[in-house]
């Protein structure tokens, strides 16, 4: 709870305001003192009493039980840098492959300690080297690589790339992991937020854009999975043409939005929602040719054509987020 406080000047002109007494106390700081006080991009005045002091390293101990792969995943998105695995006996084999499969979905989890009933997994990552916009702009270049490897798969029937395309979701699953702890991290520290260019309230945007990212791998993967029940049968070169005018929409849709979002560039973001006439009409021709094929392949064609248009709609949502950008005397 924020308290107000009067603004004070001295004689001599120097302005002053009292700190409360209780937060002094908690902190152990007495007259002569010294802390740190920042300004930040706002205009805001953060001030910091250990200023000096190395960040300690929070540290969290879990148990084995059902669950531990989602306990680890869950501390490590909520910025914990040491999480223990503590068994009452010995560690059983499960446990330690459970482990073991959180981490490799975890980017700088490390399992820096091992022995018979107990495990400690460390997060080596400094999080000040990770700006949010480059790991949004990575897990985003993996999933469009995806959008066009697997249309590229259905239309020249090529099982080995569409499985590709699936094996991929796993390296953007671990970005937008990545990203979720370092947007935690920045709300918790004001000084990252500062040294990485977010402001707190930028963080929300963030999150939401790279989970609709990570939706747009999880269409890909869908769509893969068809392209490889479809056993590599060729479809007619009318049906191909249709998939990729479709697929050059909903690519660009997503490309835009992706563009406008890191740019604030609004009228590009009303450019992806301005083609949802064109993303539709093409959607029905593609439907009318598919459900003229046999009957074994339409299902298939019909998810894939869904999925696709899913991924533009994830495109229009990313677009929505676009806000014109703020000059600092706006935000005074």
């Amino acid at each position: 709870m924020s308290e107000m406080r009067k603004v004070q000047r001295t004689p001599s002109g120097t302005f002053f305001v009292c700190v409360p007494k209780s937060w002094a106390e908690r902190y152990g700081l007495k007259r002569g003192a010294t802390v740190a006080v920042r300004e930040t991009s706002d205009g805001k005045l953060l001030i910091d009493p250990s200023y000096s002091a190395e960040p300690s390293l929070r540290e969290t101990v879990l148990k084995p039980g059902p669950y531990l792969g989602r306990e680890i995943i869950g501390n490590y998105l909520l910025g914990f840098d040491i999480i223990r695995v503590v068994a009452k006996n010995r560690i059983s084999f499960e446990v330690r492959d459970a482990v073991k499969n959180a981490v490799k979905s975890l980017i700088g989890l490390e399992i820096v300690e091992e022995d018979y009933s107990g495990i400690v997994l460390q997060c080596l990552l400094e999080p000040s080297s990770f700006p949010p916009e480059k790991i949004l702009r990575r897990g985003y270049s993996i999933a469009a690589g995806m959008h066009r490897d697997v249309v590229n798969a259905l239309i020249d029937g090529d099982i080995h790339l569409a499985k590709n395309v699936i094996a991929r979701d796993d390296e953007v699953n671990r970005l937008y992991f990545l990203l979720v702890r370092i947007l935690r991290t920045i709300i918790q520290n004001p000084s990252l937020s500062e040294k990485l260019a977010v402001r707190p309230i930028e963080c929300l945007d963030y999150r939401l854009t790279a989970s609709l990212v990570e939706a747009i791998g999880d269409e890909c993967v869908r769509a893969a999975l068809k392209v490889v029940e479809l056993k590599g049968k060729k479809i007619p070169d009318e049906l191909k043409k249709l998939f990729m005018t479709f697929h050059n929409l909903c690519f660009r849709a997503h490309e835009n939005a992706l563009k406008a979002f890191l740019t604030n560039n609004v009228s590009l973001a009303e450019d992806v929602r301005g083609i949802r006439g064109e993303v539709e009409e093409q959607l029905k021709e593609i439907e009318k040719a598919a459900k003229a094929q046999s009957l074994d392949v339409v299902p298939n064609l019909l998810t894939i054509a869904a999925d696709l248009k899913q991924i533009y709609e994830h495109s229009v949502d990313i677009s929505d987020l676009v806000m014109p950008k703020k000059t600092e005397q706006d935000i005074r």
